[in-house]
């Protein structure tokens, strides 16, 4: 049996894996005649330690604008593309805790679509990943979109070298 999803989920960064992840959400809820959920959320902990742990009122503002406006901006793409029921939200919280359980739990998503991370083996090791939480717990689906694999070049064979 083919899997309908009816709620999509779709977290966004600004980076280029959140944007692969919202291309390929595009094309699912336009299959599917699906809700599309598009969510930022604004990590409270960046509001700590800054400014000797302040940060002004005006500041966290402007991030809040310019939260909603890429929203809207991605709001529009999807419209364009024919998804008709879009929905775009700011949270402030953790990320890994809004996205893996809060919102889904709340708008009863049937699949998040989430970039995979975009940090090294290192810094995961430091920080862990949001997708990698996300696919651990989250209560639904999870669609992790990859970006293009990188092609590296390698020398041409040479004759005597082994």
């Amino acid at each position: 049996m083919e899997q309908e999803y009816k709620r999509l989920l779709v977290p966004v960064d600004g980076s280029q894996e959140a944007d692969l992840a919202f291309q390929k959400a595009l094309k699912v809820a336009v299959a599917n005649h699906a809700r599309m959920d598009i969510l930022n959320v604004l990590d409270t902990k960046q509001f700590i330690g800054s400014y000797g742990g302040m940060i002004s009122g005006d500041a966290i503002y402007q991030l809040t604008q310019d939260a909603q406006e890429y929203l809207e901006g991605l709001e529009a793409r999807a419209k364009d593309e024919g998804v008709n029921d879009v929905h775009i939200h700011v949270r402030f919280g953790n990320p890994k805790n809004v996205i893996a359980t809060d919102f889904p739990h709340e708008y009863k998503s049937d699949i998040i679509i989430i970039g995979a991370t975009g940090l090294n083996a290192f810094e995961r090791m430091l920080v862990g990943s949001v997708t990698e939480y996300v696919n651990r717990t989250a209560p639904c689906d999870v669609l992790i979109v990859k970006g293009a694999p990188k092609l590296v070049a390698t020398p041409p064979f040479r004759k005597g070298l082994r």
